[in-house]
């Protein structure tokens, strides 16, 4: 019996470690860019529905906890000017820190509230340019678009959701707005920006 009961409380305490790790996903709530049309020149951009990534969290006591995530998404934009065409793509990498607090309540619910900063940076930035002349097209690439002004910037982060606890797996819906320092993308003719206010939901599964 004895025996036993030392194994159970190994287990346990294999169970409640501090730190955990998972994996997080979503939705934004906010367009990336937004794009403009005018009489010369048209930007057209689509903002890609999901949100990825991986996550950690070291669990402090008195409800407190620190995570750091690492978060991808993809954009794109397209421009249309007389007889030039475009089209840039970009990966965008996200890494925020956070300070975390979850309410005491029952045992496998726990609402929170987190803040701290945020990180952003471009990778893979590709424009591709096609000029057309006498019907016959020359294509050229770059990787620092003219609209490309910021290809890193930092942010405040706030936000909060709930973590449903069972057994081992943490499963954490959350809301989270973040507050950009630059924009990393905009026209000088004000047809084309990144936003600096964004909106996300995501859910995390950590173990």
């Amino acid at each position: 019996m004895r025996l036993l009961f030392l194994l159970l409380a190994g287990a346990a305490g294999a169970f409640c470690q501090p730190f955990s790790f998972g994996v997080k996903a979503g939705v934004p709530l906010t367009d990336f860019l937004t794009a403009a049309e005018s009489q010369n020149v048209s930007y057209f951009t689509t903002t890609n529905r999901y949100i990825f990534g991986v996550t950690a969290e070291l669990r402090l006591p008195f409800g407190l906890g620190v995570e750091v995530d690492a978060l991808y998404r993809h954009l794109n934009y397209q421009e249309s000017s007389g007889t030039i065409a475009t089209g840039t793509t970009a990966s965008d990498f996200e890494f925020p820190l956070l300070g975390k607090y979850r309410f005491p309540m029952i045992k496998v619910v726990h609402p929170f509230v987190d803040a701290g900063v945020a990180f952003d940076s471009l990778a893979g930035v590709k424009q591709e340019i096609t000029k057309v002349v006498n019907f016959a097209g020359a294509a050229t690439s770059t990787s620092n678009p003219i609209e490309l002004h910021n290809s890193t910037t930092r942010g405040f982060v706030i936000g909060g959701g709930v973590d449903f606890h069972f057994l081992v797996i943490h499963i954490t819906p959350e809301i989270r707005y973040t507050r950009w320092g630059a924009q990393h993308f905009f026209d000088v003719n004000g047809l084309l920006h990144s936003n600096v206010n964004q909106g996300e939901f995501l859910l995390g599964i950590t173990f």
